[in-house]
């Protein structure tokens, strides 16, 4: 048998494409939780921005202002959020470690300049700073503190972690401190948000799951207590289990949400054509504005957003599984349990599955204070993505926007 050499020059046979991943191709790539997370935070905020602008044209006129006003906050607020979603994406992992204490510190120290002179509140809540036309809320603050601070705290003990003792302190003593400043403000909702942060945080860490069910226990009661003495709470729980509902119910803003979501059908009235955001929906531009979507963007609309929300549920999740850091791993499963539950309880109170209890849609919903902490989340989330193992090499390699736009610019002179 002999063998042939292939003379100089001559053409070789082409060689077998590497084989690629037959169900996720390059969605298994390194920069995949990096991407996916921008585009999917790029997405929300202009769907929010735009719905902001169509739910609350109408009140702003209503009250004398400019039908642009609202939306003028928002995207003021938005353009306050971006470069601090930037800066924290570009930080380095240690750098949250480093700052866990000091911020947790400095944001219960800020909620609780809500019982000053400086506090202000709406709503029978007593949540927010005012000074002069400039207000803040600081339990949103609390959120992005306690989600590092938990992931720092419970890193360190981490071996530990299944004996009570370890497992419970100080991680539910100081969360509990920091939900016990916001609940004396009456925000029950966000009270809400932060157990679930916390829950999140320790099932990452790995407590076990015993400790999960006493915990639950707790704050089933501690939910209760604070349901029974408050008549606005009560009232709205007796309305959402009651057959019956009228104007002067405290399901109003469910009935009417669901009338909303219900006139909107398959494709929506169309962008700016609700009809409930002419003064029959209340909050139509905060926590009811997934109703206004639904109604003039229909079912489409609506299963967009969720969507989104799945794609960033999707990514931190990756991030979890893929990260070897556990501090990275237990902050991203507080913030998951942030953004993401609260989303879907604001979505189950607009379609009637739960209660009203005055929490907004993340990214969506009006709201300075909540549209900049959730952005600085992000940031902070899009940074773990960065260092995900391969990630740096690969955001590395890419050519950047000036040598791709010559490298364009040559081909089309040539």
């Amino acid at each position: 048998m002999t063998t042939t050499t292939p003379r100089p020059g001559a053409r070789r046979p082409a060689e077998p494409a590497p084989p690629t991943s037959s169900l996720l191709g390059q969605w298994n790539s390194a920069v995949t939780s990096y991407y996916v997370l921008i585009g999917a935070t790029a997405l929300l905020l202009v769907i929010g921005l735009v719905m902001v602008l169509s739910s609350s044209s109408v009140e702003s006129l209503d009250d004398g202002h400019s039908p642009y006003a609202v939306f003028l906050d928002q995207a003021k607020y938005a353009l306050i959020g971006l470069p601090l979603l930037f800066g924290l994406s570009r930080a380095p992992v240690r750098f949250f470690q480093a700052i866990a204490w000091p911020a947790l510190a400095f944001s219960i120290a800020f909620q609780l300049t809500v019982f000053t002179p400086l506090g202000c509140g709406a709503g029978g809540n007593q949540n927010w700073v005012c000074i002069g036309g400039f207000s803040a809320q600081p339990s949103e603050t609390i959120k992005l503190a306690l989600a590092i601070w938990l992931g720092a705290v419970l890193t360190r003990k981490l071996p530990l972690l299944r004996e009570w003792k370890h497992a419970m302190i100080p991680a539910v003593p100081v969360a509990g401190i920091a939900v016990l400043v916001v609940l004396a403000g009456h925000d029950l909702g966000t009270a809400l948000v932060l157990i679930l942060l916390v829950a999140g945080a320790l099932f990452v860490a790995g407590v076990p799951m015993r400790m999960f069910g006493f915990a639950a226990l707790l704050a089933a009661g501690l939910t209760a207590l604070l349901t029974m003495t408050s008549t606005n709470r009560t009232d709205r729980i007796t309305s959402w289990l009651s057959d019956e509902c009228d104007a002067a119910s405290s399901c109003y803003q469910t009935l009417h949400g669901g009338w909303g979501l219900a006139s909107g059908g398959w494709g929506g009235l169309g962008l700016g054509e609700s009809r409930e955001k002419w003064s029959y929906l209340p909050a139509a531009h905060n926590d009811f504005i997934f109703a206004i979507l639904g109604e003039e963007l229909g079912l489409i609309g609506t299963l967009l957003v969720l969507g989104l929300f799945g794609l960033l549920a999707f990514a931190m999740i990756r991030v979890i599984r893929r990260h070897p850091d556990p501090f990275v791993q237990i902050t991203t499963g507080a913030i998951l349990c942030w953004i993401i539950g609260q989303a879907l309880v604001n979505v189950a109170v607009v379609i009637g599955l739960a209660p009203v209890i005055g929490i907004p849609l993340p990214l969506v919903s009006a709201g300075g204070s909540a549209l900049i902490m959730t952005m600085a989340a992000l940031g902070v989330l899009i940074s773990f993505a960065r260092s995900e193992p391969g990630a740096a090499e690969a955001l590395a390699a890419r050519p950047g926007v000036v040598r791709r736009s010559l490298a364009v610019i040559g081909r089309s002179r040539g």
